[in-house]
């Protein structure tokens, strides 16, 4: 939200007049600003005058697919980006997250599963330092605070520099050496196990987001984050 006692300003973008119409009772009747858009020429230049607090995507739109939509508007700077399509499978859901949106949901959606992801957005996004994107997760790198759509979790010092290193050279290789350079501060004397109990550590915590799978082990070379 913009200030503290504002509400927050929520852009809908779909062109479906009927889900126009029922998100923008929904959101109006919790509280939140709606703003809907009707004339889909140019709608980054109208998204973008509005100023919100948070935008709702769809995909398949008349002119410009929401997934272009949605590129141009991370790269300005605008967010979060909450992307609602009816468009279920998972290889739209990863194309969406990778060009920058925050979260994804399919149609038709539970109304307090949207009201909530949204609010989850919001409180994330307000006041908050820039995130570093992980790929479906994101890190905050002074908290190390892990988000994933509506969850969210403090990552023990050790987990959180491990973590955020491996987003930080992904899809790049982080030996053993830079490990325990980055941990200890040293490579002398550290008990090889002492790093592998740390990796545990960590998987077992992703698992609770899953993505346990997302660190992998490179034989003999060290560890990286899957694409």
């Amino acid at each position: 939200m913009k200030g503290g006692a504002e509400v927050a300003r929520i852009v809908i973008v779909e062109d479906d007049s009927l889900m126009r119409e029922e998100l923008k009772n929904i959101l109006q009747k919790v509280g939140y600003e709606a703003i809907a858009i009707m004339d889909f020429h140019d709608v980054i230049a109208q998204i973008t005058t509005s100023a919100p607090d948070l935008v709702l995507l769809d995909v398949n739109l008349p002119e410009q697919s929401g997934f272009e939509i949605c590129k141009s508007l991370r790269s300005n700077g605008i967010g979060p980006i909450l992307i609602l399509t009816s468009r279920d499978k998972l290889q739209d859901e990863l194309h969406g997250l990778g060009l920058g949106a925050d979260d994804y949901l399919t149609k038709p959606c539970n109304r307090d599963r949207l009201l909530a992801r949204i609010q989850n957005l919001l409180r994330i996004f307000k006041g908050q330092p820039e995130l570093i994107v992980g790929g479906s997760f994101s890190i905050d790198p002074n908290t190390f605070t892990l988000y994933k759509g509506s969850q969210s979790m403090v990552l023990t010092t050790n987990e959180g520099k491990i973590l955020l290193t491996l987003v930080q050279h992904k899809p790049e290789i982080v030996s053993k050496y830079t490990l325990n350079e980055l941990l200890w501060g040293t490579n002398q004397y550290i008990d090889e196990n002492v790093l592998q109990v740390n990796l545990n550590r960590l998987r077992k915590t992703l698992k609770r987001f899953d993505l346990e799978s997302q660190v992998e082990t490179v034989r003999g070379k060290g560890y990286r984050l899957r694409e």
